[in-house]
């Protein structure tokens, strides 16, 4: 089966599942799953299935990006931060539904791998830095937008602080007694900041610092 035709089932399967908003599945159909998957796992760059990368990390499941996604609500004129760059998939997929996107990895290796993506993609609305995620990206804050693409033992305040007014965060965070995780949506509204569960979720930790 050629990549065209596995496309075309997981946007069917994604469909059947819940990702309803059609920008979302226009930016997953548009964008080519395989440039951002390691060589051995090429043949299943559009099962939905997250799949391993350098560095211990992971490309997620197009479900939970699409779910994910859907429930950030990204607007084209909107400031977006992502936390965790990994392979680039997920924020190539938000460059291709807001203004800009700032992403932060903390590993060197992968970031310089995804700019190379971005780059061959002619994706220019992208600004990557080498970062600690807890930290945020203050210089550029406030954000209409943060996604957050690795497991939070706790949300963390400093990317609550640069969420601007009206702006949503969507974060996988480890539910009441450590048991399971949970993707959840926080939206700054009348200077207060509104929280609600989403689904459960697995994502790699969210680590504080940068590698050793």
């Amino acid at each position: 089966m050629t990549y065209a035709a596995r496309k075309i089932r997981l946007i069917m399967e994604l469909r059947t599942q819940g990702i309803t908003d059609t920008r979302v599945l226009a930016a997953v159909e548009r964008l080519p799953r395989e440039a951002f998957v390691a060589e051995p796992f090429l043949d299943q760059a559009y099962e939905n299935r997250a799949l391993p990368i350098d560095c211990g990390q992971t490309i997620s499941q197009p479900l939970v990006v699409g779910f994910m996604t859907q429930a950030l609500d990204v607007g084209p004129r909107m400031k977006v931060l992502e936390i965790g760059t990994g392979s680039g998939y997920q924020a190539a997929i938000l460059a291709r539904l807001c203004r800009r996107v700032y992403t932060i990895e903390r590993h060197r290796d992968l970031l310089t791998r995804a700019e190379r993506r971005f780059a061959d993609l002619g994706l220019t609305n992208i600004t990557a830095i080498v970062g600690d995620g807890h930290k945020g990206w203050p210089e550029q804050a406030p954000f209409d937008r943060i996604l957050v693409t690795a497991a939070a033992r706790q949300v963390p305040q400093g990317l609550v602080d640069q969420l601007a007014e009206g702006g949503v965060m969507v974060v996988p965070v480890e539910a009441a007694g450590g048991g399971h995780q949970e993707v959840v949506r926080l939206t700054r509204r009348d200077g207060a900041v509104h929280r609600e569960s989403l689904m459960d979720v697995r994502f790699v930790p969210l680590v504080a610092g940068l590698p050793g």
